[in-house]
């Protein structure tokens, strides 16, 4: 099993934590990492990109000129698409871009997300965060404190409103209850800083 240093809201050592081999010792799966990263960005687009084709553009009820006779290429319509003004032939409409990936799929890459960063040294756990009253600057003071890099991922085991709040107004910070954890957020930020809670929590739903 991966053993990780346990350190306290201080910066100070203060013993070792063995992690789940299940979870956090795996083989990572950049493939598979890469289909659910994919999978979340297209979860979040909109889709309602959307342009008037040749019947939904105003005007054009009247023939331009007689069908013969004129020497010009006929034409029915002056909203036709190779007009000025007129529609789009084949342009974006509404749609739904969202899709699934098979649950084994979506667990086996969660796991791989998480090992790259116990392989990467990426992961910091601590004994346990907590705040009397949100207050940004003391989370900023645990930070200092602690080998975090540019961008980190707050994770806690349920989400203490005093922490999140704490936490959600420093630039490069995200605060994330484990429940919400994701491949996305877990590649897009250098270290993981993780209550020992949190650790339990992830442990038992996905060994």
């Amino acid at each position: 099993m991966p053993k990780v240093a346990l350190y306290d809201m201080s910066g100070a050592q203060v013993g070792e934590i063995e992690l789940n081999d299940s979870v956090f010792g795996i083989k990572p799966n950049q493939a598979v990492m890469f289909d659910f990263v994919k999978m979340q960005l297209a979860n979040k687009r909109v889709g309602t990109a959307s342009s008037k084709t040749r019947a939904e553009v105003r005007g054009g009820g009247k023939k331009p000129w007689r069908q013969k006779g004129t020497g010009r290429a006929r034409v029915g319509s002056s909203r036709n698409p190779v007009w000025t003004k007129g529609g789009v032939a084949f342009g974006p409409r509404p749609r739904d871009f969202s899709y699934r990936l098979p649950r084994k799929v979506r667990r086996l890459a969660m796991k791989s997300a998480l090992s790259s960063k116990v392989l990467d040294n990426n992961i910091i756990v601590l004994d346990s965060l907590t705040f009397d009253e949100p207050k940004t600057r003391l989370m900023v003071q645990t930070l200092k404190s602690l080998p975090v890099g540019k961008k980190t991922l707050v994770v806690t085991a349920y989400g203490d409103p005093n922490v999140i709040k704490s936490a959600r107004n420093i630039p490069g910070v995200k605060p994330l209850r484990a429940d919400f954890i994701n491949v996305y957020d877990l590649l897009n930020y250098d270290t993981l800083l993780i209550t020992r809670e949190a650790v339990a929590r992830i442990e038992e739903v996905f060994a």
